[in-house]
């Protein structure tokens, strides 16, 4: 007997639909703030046009540049595979996926905000609210990497090197005293303490490889920049080059972005301070920075919204 009854179809939750349109939410406000960049940079991008008639787009340093950039970004994924590793272990795929998510959030979002919740909502593991301190110590270790090149880059051929040992120094003074530090003192903040305890729990070796791959993401987005500044037309030597790029990111490190549009400001700014010095003309200098905002950030932002469809609210 044929069978005439309709195949029933699938229904959702209200926690599913509620998902389903907070990530519809998250999409259009990251594509908004994409358009809103764009708006806002209205002038930048005709510098931009201007300078980008003499530059070649096919030249070898800009094309390293461009090959560069999933470097930059593998490099980061392989930090945070290795420290939540304690948490959940992912893939290289699964954390890569993770960073590309937090990047995307953090574009529209406080951008610590943005890319801790990115990749915290990539993991399944009921454990996940404590990869906070993951997060710290990935972004610690960034901050030290760029701290630690910013400082040679200021006191280059005087007391920048006494004061880069002093804080190599400090730096295993505090992987040393990490589980004490770790564990607060009984009072209100003891409550939390549970969302950052992993920190106690790495080894010597989980944290030298994370700061190894710190270190190299820094060199690599360090190498970007000398290419985009080589591309329109800035050739400084060698030493004085890496020198303002160090100071450059230093400042950017340490002065505080609202998001990643904010750092897009904060990124040109220092650059025509610290390039300032040696009268590098500001239109090929603005050009540089921009173009290595959109290699470097934008790109990785919009490959990263299928990050961010992929994000569950829940870890079931």
């Amino acid at each position: 007997m044929q069978n005439n009854e309709f195949p029933v179809l699938p229904t959702h939750t209200p926690a599913q639909k509620v998902i389903f349109w907070a990530k519809i939410g998250m999409l259009l406000v990251v594509i908004g703030y994409v358009a809103y960049t764009f708006y806002r940079q209205q002038h930048d991008w005709r510098s931009v046009w201007q300078q980008a008639r003499q530059a070649d787009w096919t030249s070898f340093p800009f094309l390293l540049l461009l090959a560069l950039t999933p470097l930059n970004w593998a490099l980061e994924a392989r930090k945070w595979q290795v420290l939540v590793r304690r948490i959940e272990p992912l893939t290289f795929r699964q954390a890569f996926g993770g960073v590309l998510a937090g990047l995307s959030l953090g574009f529209a979002l406080p951008s610590q905000v943005g890319d801790t919740a990115g990749r915290l909502l990539s993991l399944r593991t009921h454990r996940r609210w404590e990869g906070i301190g993951a997060t710290l110590v990935a972004g610690g270790l960034q901050t030290y990497a760029a701290v630690l090149a910013g400082v040679w880059g200021l006191g280059r051929g005087g007391w920048g090197a006494a004061f880069v040992g002093g804080l190599l120094l400090l730096g295993a003074v505090l992987v040393r005293q990490r589980k004490r530090l770790a564990r607060l003192p009984s009072g209100w903040l003891k409550r939390w303490e549970r969302y950052w305890i992993v920190i106690a729990q790495y080894s010597e070796a989980e944290l030298f490889r994370a700061f190894l791959a710190a270190l190299t993401r820094h060199l690599t987005f360090t190498v970007q920049f000398g290419l985009a500044l080589y591309l329109f037309g800035i050739r400084l030597p060698l030493a004085d080059t890496l020198a303002g790029i160090s100071v450059v990111y230093l400042g950017k490190t340490l002065v505080p972005a609202f998001n990643l549009l904010s750092d897009l400001g904060v990124r040109e700014a220092a650059s025509l301070l610290v390039f300032g010095q040696w009268n590098v003309p500001a239109p090929p200098l603005l050009a540089a920075t921009l173009t290595l905002w959109l290699v470097n950030i934008l790109m990785p932002v919009l490959v990263g919204l299928a990050s961010v469809w992929k994000l569950k609210l829940s870890n079931g």
